[in-house]
Parts: C-alpha cells; structure tokens; sequence
C-alpha cells in the first residue's frame, strides 16, 4: 500500500529530476548560439572625413581628415549596443587652398598643435531602416565634448554581419563650431559645419 501511495511522487520527482539534467546538459549549447560581437578597425587608406561650412553665404570651404584611426563593435542581434570609436589626427588635415590650411591649422581653429586629435565616440544605435540608423555620442575636439549624433547608411544590412567580410558605411552630422571654441570670421565663416565620413572597416 505505502509503495503504491509513493509511486506518483517519485515519478513526478525523476521526471523533475530528468529536466534539470536535460536543462543542465543543453543550456551550454543554447548559450553559444547566441551570436557573438564582431570586431573591426578602420580601413584608413580607404577611408576619408571632411568637413564643409559655408563661406560668405555663396560658397563653402572644405577640409579633409586623411589619417584616422579606430573601429567598430557590433553584435548582429543586439545592434542598439553598437562601440564605434573613431580618432582623427588633426595635424594632418589638408584643405583647398594655403591660406585656408594654416587658418584652420591654427589657434582660431582646430589649434592643431595643442589639439593633435578629433575623436567620435558613439554608444547607442537606433535602426532606421534596414540599412540606415542614427548613432547616439560625443565628439570631442579642442578639449571639448558635445554630444552628437551621426546619420548612418550601411552598405548591408548590419544584422546580416558575419565578423568575416568588410563593412562599409557612411555617416553624416552637424555641428556648430562655436561649441568647440572656434568663434573667428563669423561675418564671413558660418557656424555650422557638416561632418561627413566614407568608411571601410575590416575585421580585426
């Protein structure tokens, strides 16, 4: 009689038991196939920054950041947890004309030997659109950090991200260059300045 009155608690029992192992033995499994975060660094020859403000009200000016460095971390199924770091060296900025380059070289500008690096810093990725998203952070230039955010358009989906093939996006954002300090020939020179990046990035 007591075994009969038992056998339904030990075979509720084996059976809680036969799940915790079957839990214990798959959970491994189910861990590793989350996907994993890709890391890439800047392909830097095949990469570019320039900045445009206008000029007089009728033109603009232009500068490019030819030498830069940094990279992106991206997580497939997690694309809102996005680390793109990228550094510019500011010593090396060219423009279109000499007097330009040694104006924006200077202390009325970029003030480049106090100031060798420009550097985005972006923490937050919201989705657009398949291809397209905005990139929450900071940039920070003369010593001085202003959150911004980048417009971004991926050459592929992101999500479809393998951590093997190149990744190739372009990025655009407007800032007001009095917020870094950079006040001189505002009859002439406006405020704003559109920031536009042409990047290559490799796995690394």
């Amino acid at each position: 009689m007591d075994e009969a009155i038992r056998a339904p608690g030990n075979a509720i029992a084996g059976e809680f038991h036969l799940r915790l192992f079957l839990l214990a033995l798959f959970a491994p499994m189910l861990l590793g196939a989350a996907t994993p975060t890709y890391r890439y660094q800047i392909d830097a020859p095949r990469s570019s920054v320039d900045a445009k403000v206008a000029f007089m009200g009728l033109a603009s000016k232009s500068a490019r950041f030819p030498r830069m460095s940094g990279g992106i971390h991206l997580t497939p199924d997690r694309l809102d947890a996005i680390d793109l770091d990228v550094t510019l060296d500011a010593r090396a900025l060219t423009a279109g004309d000499k007097t330009t380059l040694e104006r924006l070289r200077g202390k009325d500008f970029f003030d480049v030997e106090r100031y060798p690096a420009i550097r985005f810093a972006g923490n937050r990725m919201t989705m657009t659109g398949r291809t397209t998203a905005r990139v929450e952070g900071q940039i920070t230039a003369r010593g001085i950090t202003r959150p911004a955010t980048l417009a971004v358009t991926f050459a592929q989906p992101p999500v479809s991200a393998t951590g093997q093939e190149p990744i190739k996006l372009s990025a655009q954002t407007t800032i007001n260059r009095h917020d870094f300090g950079m006040t001189a020939y505002s009859v002439v020179v406006g405020k704003k300045v559109t920031i536009t990046i042409n990047a290559r990035m490799v796995p690394g």
